[in-house]
């Protein structure tokens, strides 16, 4: 599912509050604020709405196993696009 500290180092790499999270999530500021402290853990619902507002801004959430050591999270960086169509010259097209 989700840690309080993979909650919480996905929110530092993308810089951003407690509340901002809340909002993107649509969950309690403090909900998410015991969630990170280890006071309470929230709903299901909850803690995959956590989960799913960091994936869509680009967190990866790592597991047990994977090629890092213990559970942890990383930023996905986009995919080189190249040059798009409308920017193609014949300086730049070969």
């Amino acid at each position: 599912m989700i840690t309080p500290d993979q909650c919480r180092a996905g929110r530092a790499l993308l810089d951003w509050t407690q509340p901002q999270l809340a909002e993107k999530a649509n969950i309690g500021v403090s909900t998410l604020r015991d969630f990170e402290i280890s006071k309470r853990v929230p709903v299901k619902n909850n803690l995959l709405a956590i989960r799913a507002a960091l994936e869509a801004a680009g967190i990866v959430f790592l597991e047990d196993g994977q090629p890092a050591i213990g559970s942890g999270v990383s930023r996905r960086h986009p995919a080189d696009e190249g040059i798009k169509p409308e920017q193609l010259t014949s300086a730049n097209d070969g």
